[in-house]
């Protein structure tokens, strides 16, 4: 209908033009000697022997005409609202607004901050649909140097409270994870109160970003807003070390039960629910909780879109030189927002998994470790109890610890990984219907 409109208006702008044009012509013409009074029809009149009765007439015609044209272009004028958009700004015929999907940057006192910048800067593929939001906690002047040199590149927010917080004596120990919680705390209310906006990815001050890291979240936006049974995208697998995924599926995605962190976007809505009852530390276990994931599951993918840099912090290197510096960080650009990913969706993922798990055949863990087994898979191992899942996982190198039952990467239990070319699913047996707390 707009369209419709707006030709409407272009023709009647066209032949009010083209009509003035003509009526120039026709009064600057003169036609041949004894073609002389008016005939019926002319538009203005003919000129004749008298020249100031021409001049006369002609000016009355002239005025006439300009009367005409001065109704025409007031109605062309009625019409100036359809250009204009209902806020009142002028309007331009354009695609659909696209969403803004802010990048927060949660620094501290690493000024190796600037290398997780860079990246994001250059692979970044508009300032104006992915601003990056640092916020900084600590009061590190050497730090907010570094943020402060990339001038309005960046927006450089400051934690106001760096006061110690109250605890436990036995807690003192973990000052820094109380910290860590209270600013999170802080920042995500600056992005979605304070900025208003709706969807945020969260990025620590010590990880690379993918090449595809922003096209990467661009395409499971609208995925995230469409599933209540997913509660956040991450760009981090956990055992996403090289050898432990497939190289030559980088476009794979999978649904996990665990929180993995390290690179994930958050919707406003999710985050309404959580921040009245935000933990005063130790913010990404308790996110791990049944009573916040209330059986919702994460994106994560096959080969990890992040990369953890920073050995020191307040975990003390933890899982870092066995796991972390590890990871693979994928180099190929995968055009997700172009793929269809309704695979994700719940009913269809986990019929689909399901089926290629427990239709896997069994094999034993000795015919893993040892590199025995033939055909080209997949292959489930099975394990029953948390002491045999904890054997296996650890002997053949993936991660062996569980939160709230929740073994990391699992997906109604079951484990997926690469090991010596072959995929191989660590699951429970058959008919597994749900996480024991007590498996941590």
């Amino acid at each position: 209908m707009f369209r419709k409109r707006s030709s409407l208006i272009l023709c009647g702008t066209f032949l009010f033009v083209t009509w003035n044009a003509v009526l120039v012509l026709l009064l600057w013409g003169r036609a041949p000697s004894g073609q002389g009074g008016e005939r019926r029809g002319d538009p203005v009149p003919m000129p004749t022997s008298d020249m100031v009765g021409d001049v006369i007439r002609i000016a009355e015609s002239f005025e006439s005409e300009l009367e005409k044209q001065k109704a025409i272009l007031s109605q062309i004028l009625s019409h100036r609202s359809l250009w204009k958009p209902s806020d009142g700004k002028r309007s331009k015929v354009s695609a659909p607004a696209q969403p803004v999907i802010p990048i927060l940057v949660m620094a501290c006192n690493r000024i190796t901050v600037r290398r997780c910048l860079d990246k994001l800067l250059q692979h970044r593929p508009s300032a104006e649909l992915h601003p990056i939001i640092v916020s900084q906690d600590c009061g590190h002047a050497d730090t907010a140097a570094v943020i402060s040199s990339y001038g309005d590149k960046v927006a450089h927010l400051k934690q106001p409270d760096l006061s110690d917080i109250p605890v436990r004596p036995e807690h003192k120990k973990f000052q820094g994870y109380y910290k860590i919680s209270r600013h999170y705390r802080w920042a995500l209310n600056q992005v979605f109160r304070t900025m208003s906006h709706s969807s945020v990815v969260i990025v620590e001050d010590d990880l690379e970003v993918a090449p595809d890291f922003f096209e990467y979240f661009r395409a499971l936006l609208p995925v995230l807003r469409s599933d209540p049974s997913l509660w956040c995208v991450s760009a981090w697998n956990d055992n996403g070390r090289d050898g432990y995924v497939d190289p030559g599926r980088a476009d794979l995605l999978y649904r996990t039960d665990f929180f993995p962190g390290l690179g994930w976007m958050l919707l406003r809505e999710a985050w309404e629910e959580l921040e009245p009852k935000w933990p005063a530390s130790f913010w990404d276990d308790w996110m791990r909780q049944p009573e916040q994931r209330r059986g919702r599951a994460c994106v994560r993918p096959e080969i990890s879109r992040t990369l953890t840099f920073g050995r020191q912090g307040v975990s003390l290197g933890q899982f870092y030189d066995k796991y972390l510096k590890y990871i693979k960080l994928n180099s190929e650009f995968v055009p997700f927002t172009k793929l269809d990913l309704t695979y994700l969706r719940e009913e269809a993922y986990r019929r689909s998994f399901s089926q290629e798990v427990y239709s896997a055949p069994a094999v034993t863990y000795e015919d893993v470790k040892q590199g025995q087994l033939k055909g080209p898979g997949p292959f489930r191992l099975q394990f029953s109890t948390k002491d045999s899942f904890k054997v296996m996982a650890k002997n053949l190198g993936i991660m062996d610890d569980l939160k709230s039952g929740v073994p990391r990467t699992g997906y109604r239990g079951v484990v997926s990984f690469f090991y010596r070319g072959r995929r191989i699913h660590l699951a429970p047996p058959p008919g597994w219907s749900q996480y024991d707390p007590t498996w941590s």
